[in-house]
């Protein structure tokens, strides 16, 4: 029997996905919960397990097509779904239909999920086989081009970056085994095959001049889509709807970074990357509590300002698919050493492109980390449905008045961006000191409730 998977809701308000590539193709045999395909959707990239068993007998979309949720994406043969259910099965779970991510009846076979086995046929002298001929001996797969292999396991961004070097990820695979291919073994198959990556990397991204373009390749156009086009109506969203306002305050964090420098020579610390950011969100958490109208939403609908007792803490991360902004779920209850620990898995979670649409969701206040770009201020834009956001900026050795002299300290702007229709000015004023206030004596935050 032909049983159709159609594209399921993989996140709040989501209509639509973008097929990034097919795990499967027609003629596999898929097991339950295997996964079928890399789909991204305006918040992140998602892999979709099969709810079936079975043959696959049609792929409905193209990688790089967009489907609509609820739209036909797979079908499958699957076969003894016509018989009679076993006694006692209720008619709710003969008809039950999976319709998210993570869904799945128990496995009619035990047995671990088998990914499906890529064939690689006989080379012809492409840009890839090219660059398998040119690789050392030591370098190229011991297996012949014909065997059967499976399909190279990567991160989005790892495919990306191979792409870009004209690295064919079947033949790293073949050098690596079977494992995840990371951008170093990229790096070590490019080496050995005499590919310079600084030149790969600068023939895809050095700024194009007329001279070396034809007059009607002046121009790239990028297609709108995934996180820049979700983020793209966002910002447009929140700019034309929250009225904003910034403000700036430079700030001695002298004490702060003499703090952290003790901090990691504690040895019982040691296994926790304790930084300046994992401060500031601390004494935002803090200050949030004493400025409620920074960590509420304006409802329009039903005529209500709505504060939360709780901090979604967002942060935002660029990527190479854009800017996300993922969330700590209830920051205001963890530690200084949780909250590093949960930055870090933030960042590498993020940078892996695996960041999930359930953390994307919601946030109820956010921090913007400018200041790795060497950036001192800035004025951010709200992300919809919060009354604030704080922009960091680098931390810079100046002078400054200090006990009635001029001496050397580390100082760094905070910028405050505020909805204006929850939050006046002396209230903005107020939480940002608060900020300032901790971050110059971090004893300070022993006062604050």
């Amino acid at each position: 029997m032909i049983a159709e998977f159609r594209l399921p809701d993989l996140g709040e308000g989501l209509t639509e996905a973008e097929v990034v590539q097919w795990l499967v193709a027609p003629g596999d045999s898929v097991a339950l919960n295997q996964n079928l395909a890399e789909v991204e959707t305006a918040k992140a990239i998602v892999e979709l397990p099969s709810p079936y068993e079975g043959v696959v007998s049609t792929l409905h979309a193209e990688a790089g097509e967009t489907v609509a949720v609820g739209a036909p994406l797979i079908a499958f043969d699957v076969a003894g779904t016509e018989e009679t259910p076993p006694a006692g099965a209720s008619d709710a779970e003969e008809k039950a239909q999976p319709n998210l991510v993570g869904y799945g009846a128990a496995p009619a076979r035990s047995g671990r999920p088998a990914r499906r086995a890529r064939r690689v046929g006989s080379p012809s002298m492409t840009a890839d086989t090219a660059v398998l001929e040119a690789a050392p001996h030591d370098a190229r797969p011991s297996a012949s081009v014909e065997t059967v292999i499976e399909r190279p396991r990567s991160t989005p961004p790892v495919r990306a970056y191979a792409k870009r070097l004209g690295v064919d990820l079947v033949l790293v695979s073949a050098v690596v085994g079977d494992r995840v291919i990371t951008r170093d073994d990229i790096d070590e198959f490019a080496r050995r095959a005499g590919i310079r990556a600084e030149e790969a990397e600068t023939t895809v991204s050095a700024p194009l001049t007329a001279a070396a373009l034809a007059d009607d390749d002046r121009e790239l156009r990028i297609p709108i889509r995934g996180v820049r086009k979700h983020t793209a109506a966002a910002m447009v969203e929140s700019a034309f709807t929250a009225p904003h306002v910034t403000v700036f305050h430079t700030v001695d964090v002298t004490a702060t970074m003499d703090l952290l420098a003790s901090l990691r020579e504690d040895r019982s610390l040691a296994a926790h990357r304790i930084g300046p950011l994992a401060v500031i969100a601390k004494a935002v958490c803090l200050a949030l509590g004493r400025n409620r109208g920074l960590n509420a939403r304006w409802d329009e609908a039903a005529g209500e300002i709505v504060q939360r007792n709780y901090v979604d803490l967002g942060i935002a991360a660029a990527t190479e698919r854009g800017l996300i902004v993922p969330n700590i779920r209830d920051a205001e209850r963890l530690t200084l050493t949780e909250l590093a620990d949960a930055l870090k898995a933030l960042a590498e979670t993020a940078r892996s492109g695996k960041t999930s649409p359930a953390e994307l969701a919601g946030g109820t206040f956010s921090i913007s980390n400018i200041g790795v770009f060497g950036v001192d201020a800035g004025t951010p834009i709200l992300p919809p449905g919060q009354s604030g956001i704080l922009a960091v900026g680098a931390v810079r050795r100046q002078p400054w008045e200090y006990r009635g002299e001029i001496v050397l300290r580390q100082m760094m702007t905070l910028s405050l961006s505020f909805d204006h229709r929850l939050v006046d000015g002396a209230e903005g004023a107020r939480f940002l000191k608060d900020v300032a206030d901790i971050l110059e004596e971090p004893g300070r935050a022993m006062l604050l409730r």
